[in-house]
């Protein structure tokens, strides 16, 4: 077989595990068990959660965030700008509201790696992904506790085979106090000092 049928192969097997996938969850739902399952395919191949570079915010203000992803150890997610056009890209999603907007995110270069299936190499995301985001808090936001949710889209694949598409949900806490308070830096693991 020559390579430029190799593509086909992959398309192929990933419709082939959508399919597999779509069944087993026709399956699931109607043992009434939907939830569970997804979250137990997903959370064994990436988890996440985001974090703020400071304490808490002003309103009125942007804020540094970032949503980190631990891709576990023997799978790799497709960037989310990636190689070929029928690959699923690592995506973000946050519902936002009056509070708070997300107005900005830059997505990390994938790093090309060659596989069994992909000998011309695609572009992936393994490990720890940290994904910056840029927050605007609205102006008439008071001092509180809130809570920003989102999701991050992504597609796991091994050495030998892609799985369906995922999607992991996220939360992340944000307090805002009043613009005189002074703001401290955390996350310094993420962000650096």
């Amino acid at each position: 077989m020559n390579n430029t049928q190799a593509p086909w192969r992959t398309v192929l097997r990933c419709q082939a595990a959508t399919a597999l996938a779509a069944g087993i969850g026709v399956l699931l739902i109607l043992s009434g068990a939907p939830w569970q399952a997804k979250a137990a395919v997903s959370g064994q191949r990436l988890s996440a959660k985001m974090v703020l570079a400071t304490n808490a915010v002003h309103p009125g203000a942007a804020a540094r965030a970032a949503v980190v992803a631990e891709i576990a150890p023997g799978y790799h997610i497709n960037a989310h700008v990636p190689s070929l056009d029928y690959l699923i890209p690592t995506e973000l999603k946050f519902a936002t509201g009056k509070q708070f907007d997300v107005t900005g995110i830059s997505y990390p270069k994938g790093k090309l790696q060659k596989l069994s299936f992909a000998p011309q190499g695609l572009s992936v995301y393994e490990g720890r992904l940290v994904i910056p985001a840029l927050l605007k808090v609205a102006s008439g936001v008071g001092p509180g506790d809130y809570t920003l949710q989102g999701t991050i889209s992504f597609q796991a694949c091994n050495e030998n085979s892609c799985f369906p598409p995922a999607t992991v949900a996220f939360a992340m806490p944000i307090r805002v106090v009043r613009g005189n308070v002074q703001l401290r830096p955390v996350n310094a693991d993420v962000f650096g000092k």
